[in-house]
């Protein structure tokens, strides 16, 4: 009703237009976010319920982990996606109508546990589906750039090219584009996904992905420490921050769906580098800052397979995708917040 968009409009502390009033109207929505107290899911639920309000984003997760900041602004349920009944039944509890779905296993811990991957990645995500088609909810489901492999064109990767990963994270994303637009061309679910670079972000730690290091090494920095990079100094991947991928997932599940001419999933990047070079943007704030380059060849393995560089121009044309943050002002806003985060030179 009007009233209850004036109520939103109030909460979110802001004058809004009669056409604000429209769109809000328009996409209000209830959302489930399954892996929510991941990396992206702890940052994503707190984004959303500013957006769509607290008791419209039900948080759910595995195990219920010590996070009040996102149990207590809103509804949570502790939820296995390898058991559909009892997540289909909280989706009808709180009448839910989209499903962000980020729980799975990322890059590298899914190569120590390749069946445990292949269950959660695979079963999981088909539970969702299956759960979308019957109740005509829409989903979106992450991809990565992992879904792409040694054959793949390594720089302006296209969106359409050759997907062989050599990684069990990379083969389950690749299988899970397959399977969403499967759903969304036989069976009318409204699949969206984008195709995640490696994520940024000085709120939570990362879960063991191949990137990693582009966080850790912001955490030695600001604390004084010697960095130890497990990747060789000229190895080059797609990076995001954390800000800008919370921005592509609503961006995209807000698009118009007549103007998509793919859906699963869209390259999305906003910067690319090399360890050595974001060592040496680190180095304008800390100087003295070092670094030791100690080689994992599992990680290192990895990192090779995937490209240096997305071409995201479907993304830009078909939902007006834009990022705001490059490198030097992801540096700078990394750095302030850990400062302050570790209380440390302040």
């Amino acid at each position: 009703s009007s009233d209850l968009v004036q109520m939103w409009a109030k909460y979110m502390n802001r004058h809004f237009t009669k056409e604000d009033i429209y769109v809000a109207k328009k996409h209000m929505k209830t959302i489930l976010v399954t892996g929510a107290l991941g990396q992206i899911g702890s940052e994503l639920v707190m984004h959303l319920r500013k957006t769509y309000g607290g008791s419209n984003v039900i948080a759910s997760d595995v195990v219920k982990k010590d996070m009040p900041e996102v149990l207590e602004s809103g509804p949570f349920e502790q939820l296995n996606v390898l058991e559909p009944q009892k997540v289909a039944d909280v989706c009808k509890k709180h009448k839910v109508d989209t499903v962000i779905h980020l729980a799975a296993l990322l890059s590298a811990v899914a190569e120590r546990d390749p069946q445990m991957a292949f269950n959660i990645n695979i079963h999981g995500l088909y539970n969702m589906l299956e759960i979308a088609r019957e109740n005509k909810y829409r989903l979106f489901v992450p991809s990565s750039i992992a879904a792409f492999g040694p054959g793949t064109p390594q720089d302006k990767t296209p969106q359409d090219t050759v997907q062989r990963p050599t990684s069990m994270y990379g083969v389950t994303k690749v299988t899970g584009e397959l399977l969403s637009n499967y759903y969304f061309y036989r069976f009318g679910v409204d699949t969206r996904s984008v195709r995640f670079p490696g994520l940024i972000s000085w709120k939570t730690l990362p879960g063991g992905g191949t990137t990693d290091y582009a966080v850790d090494i912001f955490y030695s920095a600001v604390k004084g420490e010697e960095f130890v990079c497990p990747l060789k100094p000229d190895t080059f991947m797609d990076m995001m921050y954390m800000p800008d991928a919370l921005k592509a997932m609503t961006d995209i599940m807000e698009a118009d769906p007549d103007k998509l001419v793919h859906r699963n999933s869209f390259n999305v990047t906003s910067m690319s580098f090399s360890p050595e070079i974001i060592y040496e943007a680190i180095k304008k704030h800390y100087p003295d800052f070092k670094i030791r380059y100690e080689l994992d060849e599992n990680v290192q393995h990895i990192a090779d397979s995937w490209p240096n560089k997305l071409d995201d121009s479907c993304a830009r044309n078909e939902w007006g995708w834009q990022p705001h943050f490059d490198l030097e002002k992801m540096t700078v806003d990394m750095i302030e917040n850990l400062k302050r985060k570790l209380k440390v030179g302040l």
